[in-house]
């Protein structure tokens, strides 16, 4: 094993702490990524609070992207040196959930204490997430990875891994969205502007976007929102259908973990229309509907993993939608930060403020 630097996790709400940890070589159908950025998702954040519980210590992170420095037996379309983004999906790709097309919802389960990293004295070290990618290196399974040109940076590169196929998948795969269709999104942050730029491509007649903050709904107007709605008002759905013309939305796209968002998700739908459940509550928050308004109007609740996505079909194509100028990535980024400054990066997110910050390691 070797040691590498790593961001780790000892106790619920606490800072992170930079020390030594242990990396194992990879194994049979595994690669070793060294890091060159890994952004930081909400999702970290709220494990790293003991939000949906798991094993202690651990390294959290899990947007990345790097260069493949080691390849591990069995591993096939992966060389070293090449350039790629790092995701937490590890798709063992036979059973129902991956032979159906649904990788993100891989039913094999994955012993996250029990690999690669370890303490640097031994002990079991929990790669949350399958990645653990608050670290110099990763050692993730080749179906987790995807190559990327060699032109783009990696910081960019980075935030495809989950805040842009998750928002952006939401709307393609997940609400299936036609041209023309109407979209309000809830939520004005990382995943929230993806989500917006997503239905945007995809050809929607008008977004609403829908948030707390004057500064980020006009910023979600940058993405391509046509009209802002503040969630402080009395009731914010009654002014979203006033600028959908009277009438509620096709997809709601609810993109925070609050539940007051949840609760009024249906309220802006159009008979016929879905909500799309995208952002994580904490474990034991409730959320509750009236069930006959939905059965009566035809509408509907869809849970979204991950955008739903197939990261070797879809990320490809964001990537090349990158380089035509019609997706978004550079404008993401609030702040890069070093590995030491972590916490700092961490509480800055917290604010609410950025979109995405990202950690560049030191090459």
């Amino acid at each position: 094993m070797q040691t590498i630097k790593a961001a780790v996790c000892r106790e619920f709400s606490a800072p992170l702490v930079i020390e030594d940890v242990l990396l194992a070589d990879p194994g049979m159908g595994e690669v070793e990524v060294t890091l060159e950025a890994v952004a930081i998702c909400h999702s970290d954040i709220s494990f790293a609070e003991g939000a949906w519980g798991g094993h202690l210590p651990a390294v959290y992170g899990h947007e990345a992207a790097g260069r493949i420095s080691q390849v591990g037996a069995g591993v096939t379309g992966f060389a070293e040196g090449d350039s790629v983004v790092v995701t937490l999906i590890r798709a063992c790709g036979n059973c129902p959930s991956c032979a159906g097309g649904q990788p993100t919802i891989c039913e094999t389960s994955y012993d996250s204490v029990n690999g690669p990293l370890k303490t640097e004295d031994g002990a079991p070290l929990e790669q949350a997430m399958a990645c653990g990618a608050f670290a110099e290196k990763v050692v993730v399974d080749q179906r987790q990875i995807v190559k990327i040109p060699e032109s783009i940076g990696k910081d960019v590169a980075s935030l495809v891994s989950c805040g842009v196929i998750t928002g952006v998948g939401a709307v393609v795969n997940a609400a299936q969205l036609r041209p023309g269709q109407d979209v309000v999104v809830i939520g004005a942050g990382g995943v929230g502007l993806n989500a917006i730029q997503g239905a945007r491509i995809a050809g929607a007649r008008r977004i609403v976007a829908v948030d707390m903050s004057e500064e980020k709904l006009e910023i979600a107007k940058e993405f391509g929102a046509t009209h802002g709605v503040l969630a402080t008002l009395d009731k914010p759905w009654r002014a979203a259908i006033k600028a959908l013309g009277g009438r509620g939305a096709d997809a709601v796209l609810i993109t925070v973990g609050a539940i007051p968002a949840y609760e009024q998700a249906p309220r802006y739908l159009a008979q016929g229309g879905k909500a799309i459940m995208i952002g994580m509550p904490h474990s034991g928050a409730m959320a509750s509907y009236e069930p006959v308004m939905l059965a009566a109007t035809g509408q509907g609740l869809i849970g979204s993993k991950m955008g739903d996505v197939v990261i070797q079909r879809d990320i490809p194509w964001m990537i090349d939608l990158y380089q035509q100028g019609r997706l978004k990535l550079d404008e993401l980024i609030s702040g890069r930060w070093e590995l030491e400054q972590i916490n700092e990066a961490i509480a800055d997110t917290k604010t609410g403020s950025a979109k995405r910050n990202v950690i560049l390691f030191k090459r």
